[in-house]
């Protein structure tokens, strides 16, 4: 196994092992998007979960470690417009505070949209 320096992602055992988490995290969403719209409702588990996913995939891939790799742009858009569909069709039987379901759109929007850029410079890398 190959060692390129002393930062805890600096191995090929790190890049291994990162790797497996960036695949379950997809894997994860992968299985969200492909169930029951329902479990995508902002006040369901998968709903919350889902984003807090992207936003994790994200994180891992803006600090550039090799194993930390990302679906294809079109991948992220395909996810955002499932989810995005599911939340504009149910955020207001959820009666949200003055503010929020504008707040929280942005935000969600912020969110895939960010993935989908790192994605793509990724990807035009390859």
């Amino acid at each position: 196994m190959g060692t390129w320096g002393s930062g805890n992602f600096d191995s090929d055992a790190a890049a291994d092992h990162l790797s497996g988490i960036v695949g379950r995290l997809v894997s994860e969403i992968e299985e969200a998007m492909a169930g029951d719209p329902v479990g995508l409702e902002p006040d369901e588990y998968d709903g919350v979960a889902v984003p807090c996913n992207v936003e994790l995939l994200c994180l891992m891939a803006e600090q550039g470690y090799v194993g930390a790799g990302v679906p294809e742009p079109a991948v992220v858009e395909k996810w955002k417009k499932t989810f995005m569909d599911v939340w504009e069709r149910t955020i207001d039987g959820l009666e949200p505070a003055p503010g929020y379901k504008a707040d929280r759109r942005a935000e969600l929007i912020r969110t895939f949209d960010r993935l989908a850029s790192l994605a793509g410079r990724e990807h035009a890398r390859e």
